[in-house]
């Protein structure tokens, strides 16, 4: 009888602080909200994290950017996805082993790397072509909400990028992180007044908790939930012949019925997390 009485108590109070967080948990107060992010800037509508796409992607009503950042060999904190220059500009090399003024242009045909076969083809204009630097991009969108993509774990990035955040006192309208828990961990660790994503780590961590009826009793640091939807997965997957394709789709379809929960978004967006 005791047994059950806590099992009981324990599940009601779970279930009133899901729906009431508050109650226990200090509401995130996040000094923006945004219902359209602009992925590298608009990548396939322009060349992608470059000034030319996040200048078109703001004139057309974006509410947030979203980029990608590595560091260059003279210590420049550069706006790219791929560390490798192949892609982008055919080059064969990495960021890291050129400096600024050494970056070749992009592409004219620019693949678009998530959605395969197609292509960018812009102008011949040289000036849209240039790889931005991340201080350029804070220049130009002071007020702007920027979700910053940490894609490699060096603490000499992490440092560099935090220190460009404070000195534009852009630390309540950033967001930053990584799919690693590591590098998510670090930029945390590096600069906690700046808005946080969660790791992938971290959003297995947020299922676990939410079907053991845990989550309304752990505190978040994370600001924002940001992942690829499963239904993408799933739809790469349908022209795929693969053994293992059928397990894959039972995966992701797992995934989705877990993950993609009203109840879940309801109780992060009690808590201020977007």
């Amino acid at each position: 009888m005791i047994l059950y009485t806590l099992i009981g108590g324990y599940m009601l109070t779970s279930i009133i602080l899901f729906k009431y967080p508050t109650l226990l948990h200090k509401k995130k107060k996040v000094k923006f909200t945004c219902q359209h992010i602009s992925h590298r800037g608009g990548a396939g509508e322009g060349f992608e994290n470059t000034m030319y796409a996040f200048k078109r992607a703001v004139a057309i009503g974006t509410e947030m950017l979203e980029l990608d950042c590595h560091l260059t060999k003279d210590g420049e904190v550069v706006v790219s996805h791929d560390q490798n220059l192949l892609r982008s500009t055919g080059t064969n090399k990495n960021i890291s082993e050129l400096n600024y003024k050494d970056l070749p242009l992009l592409k004219l045909r620019l693949p678009i790397d998530f959605d395969p076969d197609k292509e960018y083809i812009g102008p011949e204009k040289e000036e849209e072509r240039h790889f931005a630097l991340l201080k350029e991009v804070f220049e130009a969108f002071p007020n702007m909400p920027i979700n910053i993509d940490i894609k490699i774990n060096d603490d000499q990035l992490i440092s560099k990028v935090s220190d460009l955040i404070k000195q534009f006192n852009r630390e309540e309208y950033t967001v930053w992180g990584n799919f690693s828990n590591e590098i998510t961990k670090k930029c945390y660790e590096t600069n906690p007044n700046v808005n946080l994503l969660f790791s992938i780590r971290r959003v297995t961590m947020l299922i676990i908790l939410m079907y053991t009826g845990l989550l309304p009793f752990v505190p978040l640091k994370e600001t924002h939930l940001e992942i690829f939807l499963p239904s993408i997965y799933l739809r790469r997957m349908e022209d795929l012949t693969s053994t293992f394709v059928p397990l894959k789709k039972m995966f992701v379809r797992t995934i989705s019925v877990l993950l993609m929960r009203p109840c879940l978004f309801n109780h992060l967006k009690a808590r201020g997390i977007h």
